[in-house]
């Protein structure tokens, strides 16, 4: 085995834009199949894996060492899988992975992936960094503002989708319809995508209204259901991989699901750096650009929440009253991991009517144990009426022993609503 020099690595260079195929692991699937396509827009040959079962896990776990945590050895065993399978030229192979730069140990798999490549025999296949914190200077992965514009399109486009498919799904009078309109939206879209359309902001907005009529335009029978929120570590809440299909397991019990946006941590993740100029001093560029950028995405998000709320469907409240909601319970310098985020998420779920709530995390994220289990019983002695259950996700807890959990939960809340089982 060739030992593995943290300073020596293959750098992913601008030429390579042309020549090699780009790797990224899944994650929000909606998402991702969105931002894929932008990539595809500006010239990179770019594919999501959607390689699953247990040897993505016990890669990880062979080539990591075991005390990093759960959304690490999936992402790195999803790639190891996956340049394995021989679907792949390895010599013209790259990988994309996203750094945080926070206090996350997040910011660090890269070189934890970089060392298990040398390890598993593909010292050649270069990793590129998606990050906004200076980190991985020499990349040639560039963000340009066209494509950072794109991308936070996409991001809106997914999060209503979503939230659309999620409302709509569990009354739907055929079953099936409201993942077929998702799908040929998202098929519409990308296509828009390739032609440069439906990215400027008077684009999005106006394209808002037009999703939300087709999806109130499917036949529902709307009858009592238990109404769950998923919350949690970013990973392992939206992706089928890290929680076991949590989403379609709460559907299999009869479940509406409400799972926050993510958008909402994009604009978590601005927000914090005007915060931190505020705490502890910084330029006034760090204290202007995100209050700028902040109040260009509110207008987005007010015409995407008018939308909704025009439709008839139950809409999120902006980030900027979602701010407002950890106040008394967590302060806004909580920022490592999901933050003070989470705990307002959980906050804003009780109050809109989904108090039953999966808070799903890696288990020993610490971040995410304080500001998601560590809130709970504050949570709890505000609103009485939440329902609140932690579950941890790792190699060795079993679906089953996870899905009774929540089972459990869900008989607290039929019963709460009078469902009977």
């Amino acid at each position: 085995m060739p030992d593995f020099d943290p300073t020596i690595y293959p750098r992913f260079t601008p030429a390579m834009k042309a020549t090699h195929t780009i790797l990224i692991p899944s994650m929000a699937e909606l998402h991702f199949e969105l931002l894929k396509n932008i990539f595809r827009q500006a010239g990179y040959h770019v594919q999501v894996l959607q390689n699953c079962g247990s040897q993505v896990s016990q890669l990880g776990l062979k080539y990591v060492h075991n005390d990093t945590c759960y959304p690490a050895l999936l992402v790195i065993g999803q790639f190891l899988d996956a340049l394995g399978s021989g679907r792949y030229d390895l010599d013209h192979t790259a990988l994309l992975i996203t750094q945080t730069g926070g206090g996350c140990r997040a910011s660090n798999y890269i070189h934890l992936l970089r060392k298990a490549l040398v390890k598993a025999g593909y010292p050649q296949v270069p990793v590129a960094s998606l990050n906004f914190s200076g980190l991985e200077k020499d990349s040639g992965f560039k963000l340009t503002l066209p494509i950072c514009r794109r991308l936070l399109a996409a991001v809106f486009y997914g999060d209503l989708l979503m939230t659309l498919r999620n409302q709509v799904a569990p009354y739907e009078n055929t079953p099936g319809e409201a993942q077929a309109l998702t799908e040929r939206w998202i098929r519409s879209l990308c296509e828009d995508f390739r032609q440069g359309k439906s990215v400027k902001t008077a684009e999005v907005k106006r394209n808002f209204p037009r999703i939300v009529r087709d999806f109130a335009a499917i036949p529902v029978t709307r009858v009592p259901k238990v109404k769950v929120g998923v919350v949690g570590e970013i990973y392992v809440k939206y992706s089928p991989l890290g929680n076991n299909s949590l989403e379609a397991f709460l559907a299999s019990e009869g479940c509406e699901v409400n799972v926050p946006g993510l958008m909402g941590f994009v604009q978590y993740c601005i927000f914090n750096t005007e915060e931190t100029k505020k705490l502890y001093g910084g330029s006034l560029f760090e204290e202007l650009g995100p209050e700028l950028l902040l109040n260009w995405l509110d207008g987005i998000e007010q015409a995407m929440i008018r939308a909704l709320k025009a439709g008839g469907f139950h809409a999120p409240c902006a980030f900027k009253d979602l701010v407002k909601l950890p106040e008394g319970i967590i302060g806004l310098g909580t920022k490592m991991g999901e933050g003070w985020l989470l705990t307002a998420e959980m906050v804003e779920l009780v109050r809109s009517g989904y108090g039953n709530i999966v808070c799903a995390q890696p288990f020993g994220c610490l971040p995410n144990h304080i500001v998601g289990k560590g809130m709970i019983s504050k949570i709890r002695a505000l609103y009485p009426e939440a329902n609140i259950t932690p579950i941890d996700y790792d190699p060795s807890a079993t679906k089953v022993n996870q899905e009774n959990r929540i089972k459990l939960m869900l008989a607290v809340a039929r019963e709460n609503l009078g469902i009977k089982t």
